[in-house]
């Protein structure tokens, strides 16, 4: 294996980055349910069109993955897919995620603002946290300052900081769907700090997602966003990224496929409704 970088190297680049992180929104964008094709509402507002999402499945027991950047419409149609075959080249490091993933996403993003740009995604769903992180600055907020644009972090499993625990966070959750009407639930830590938010994602789920600023999005559009956005507990754009890259592996008899079966497709499809996306990238495994 290559030379591993000292932690104090990452987190000096870690904080290098993060002096870069936006909280707020970039766009003020139109969030109508419906979308409008108009480029501005009339009221100076930008729509947002196109929604990105963002997965790494892991081929088991290996290093070996596909990442993945799915593109939807506000129809929730997928109008584009690719997929990034990848071997990872640095071990898992608590609170370093995104070193270890953020290279493979990366080029996802650099073929399609060459190839189609007009299919770049207005904002990018992660599988994976954004502020709500050890550090404050998980693999959204690092693919979203890189990328400079708008990412949301998507997490499966609650990363415990700042006095938050799983236990307390989801007994306050289901007291809020049993006795309230409220989709989301403030992940407050003992600091007073808000890190996100613990979102039912349709009334159908009794299970939170874990919703957090990526980069240059508020937490209340993130979260509005992700249930636009939404038709099963975890939102469609990565849902769908974990889905399709997850069945390519499937068909490749569970090894990473050939550049050729990995290829890129694009035009609408309709984003599937049938099963449930297992999650399993190192960001869900490792609670990052």
């Amino acid at each position: 294996p290559p030379p591993q970088p000292p932690s104090s190297c990452l987190q000096e680049e870690q904080i290098r980055l993060k002096k870069q992180l936006v909280m707020e929104d970039l766009e003020d964008w139109s969030l109508d349910e419906k979308g409008i094709e108009d480029k501005t509402d009339g009221a100076g507002k930008t729509p947002l069109k196109l929604i990105g999402g963002v997965d790494i499945s892991f081929v088991k027991d290996t290093d070996d993955a596909l990442a993945s950047l799915v593109v939807l419409n506000r129809k929730l149609e997928v109008v584009y897919e690719d997929y990034h075959q990848v071997r990872m080249k640095h071990p898992y490091i608590p609170g370093f995620l995104a070193f270890r993933e953020v290279d493979s996403l990366l080029p996802l993003f650099e073929k399609l603002k060459k190839s189609k740009p007009e299919l770049m995604p207005d904002i990018t769903l992660v599988d994976g946290n954004g502020v709500l992180h050890y550090e404050g600055f998980g693999l959204a907020s690092h693919l979203g300052v890189l990328l400079g644009a708008p990412t949301i972090g998507i997490g499966k499993k609650l990363l415990c900081v700042d006095g938050l625990f799983r236990e307390d966070v989801e007994a306050g959750f289901k007291k809020m769907i049993e006795t309230t009407d409220n989709n989301a639930m403030e992940l407050k830590g003992k600091s007073g700090r808000v890190w996100g938010l613990a979102v039912r994602a349709t009334k159908k789920t009794e299970k939170p997602i874990y919703v957090s600023v990526g980069h240059g999005v508020s937490l209340e559009t993130a979260k509005t966003i992700v249930l636009l956005c939404s038709l099963h507990r975890i939102p469609e754009p990565v849902r769908q990224a974990d889905l399709r890259s997850r069945d390519i592996i499937r068909k490749a008899g569970g090894r990473t496929p050939s550049p050729a079966a990995a290829k890129r497709k694009t035009g609408p499809k309709r984003s599937r409704s049938k099963g449930k996306g297992k999650g399993g990238s190192d960001a869900e495994a490792k609670g990052e």
